[in-house]
């Protein structure tokens, strides 16, 4: 372990990173490699800005850990903060213990005093129990302290049924290219609902199509002719890509029951272990007073949208308090639990505790 060395990542390590995001799968009830082919950057351009990607490298050079650090304007009770975000934390099985980790985290200390920002948002998956008892339960000095923010709630949404549209008293219809300005004022005017709803701007918004996010993408609601909801149906799989590795629990004993009755059921299969999931999530969701017709209504447009692409999940991510949140359980989906937090060191001035009580939303596109 004293070989290890913590620094910045190159363009040269692009291969061996992308390597071990493969070899290092997320655990939980269904374990899911989050793999991203053919280049990791894009991934971790869309958590937002000023992104630095951290690497660890054993004495023979071999990247065996990554993590990456990026920055955003986000609301915090309603008022617009600089917050960061931590993600793609992985670690090399080999090499897993809490002093590689500490190196690691002794570098991003360096980074936040450079860059300070009052905390980093991050999410720990449900059933890794080695993940929190490291950064959570079992902290080290030189670590920030994690704080539990919010529940995350995680559906893949299986849209192999066709479904009608529901009825509602707004109009729902695609958006047009004319529509980003428009789109990106509501989604301030209404996002600040929300902790930690990103603060969108029309060029942060177009720029959203290198990564994947035309204005097509968009489905609108509107109620005399003003915007009351807007969902995007945000394709990643050019650049990012969810293979399903295996499952535990109930679901290993039911998923081949399942699979072989689906067809009877005129549902979908489960995903088998080495298979992609062909995904699309449900992004930039915001919904004026919480309106939970509109949201249904748009849900089910945006369900039918990646259902005529050829998508088989519509992947959904809310807080669980959020009363949109039993729309979405309504459709057949397959649950992933996670955790959000808030990382702060001791100069952070205790955000979390300055929390309003308000639904978080942490776009599941970004995370």
């Amino acid at each position: 372990m004293s070989g290890i060395s913590v620094n910045f990542a190159g363009p040269a390590d692009d291969a061996a990173i992308r390597l071990l995001m493969r070899r290092q799968p997320m655990p939980g009830r269904v374990t899911v490699a989050f793999e991203r082919e053919p280049s990791f950057s894009p991934g971790c351009a869309v958590t937002g800005e000023d992104c630095q990607v951290l690497v660890a490298r054993s004495d023979r050079g071999e990247i065996v850990g990554v993590a990456c650090r990026s920055q955003r304007n986000v609301f915090v009770n309603g008022r617009e903060q600089r917050l960061g975000y931590l993600g793609q934390l992985r670690v090399d099985e080999r090499f897993r213990g809490r002093w590689l980790v500490s190196r690691g985290f002794s570098l991003l200390r360096e980074l936040h005093r450079e860059s300070a920002v009052p905390a980093y948002l991050a999410a720990i998956v449900g059933g890794n129990p080695q993940a929190t008892g490291v950064l959570v339960e079992k902290r080290r000095r030189l670590f920030p302290e994690f704080h539990s923010v919010a529940g995350y709630c995680t559906l893949a949404i299986d849209t192999h049924r066709p479904r009608p549209p529901l009825p509602c008293d707004a109009q729902i219809s695609q958006a047009f290219s004319s529509d980003t300005a428009a789109i990106a004022d509501f989604l301030q005017t209404h996002g600040r609902q929300r902790q930690f709803f990103p603060v969108w701007t029309e060029r942060a918004l177009r720029d959203l199509s290198d990564y994947g996010l035309q204005a097509q993408d968009f489905i609108i609601a509107r109620r005399s002719g003003q915007m009351v909801g807007v969902i995007a149906l945000w394709d990643q799989s050019a650049y990012k890509q969810t293979v399903v590795r295996g499952y535990s629990g109930w679901l290993k004993l039911v998923a081949p029951l399942w699979n072989s009755g689906a067809p009877l059921l005129r549902r979908g299969p489960l995903p088998r272990p080495g298979e992609a999931l062909s995904s699309a999530y449900a992004a930039l969701v915001c919904i004026q007073d919480d309106d939970v017709a509109v949201f249904a209504s748009l849900l089910r447009e945006v369900y039918t949208l990646a259902q005529a692409r050829g998508i088989r999940y519509l992947m959904v991510g809310l807080d669980a308090r959020d009363p949109l949140l039993p729309a979405a359980r309504s459709y057949s989906h397959i649950f992933y639990p996670s955790h959000l937090y808030l990382a702060e060191w001791s100069d952070g001035g205790h955000l979390h505790e300055q929390l309003e009580q308000r639904p978080a939303y942490v776009d599941i596109a970004t995370l």
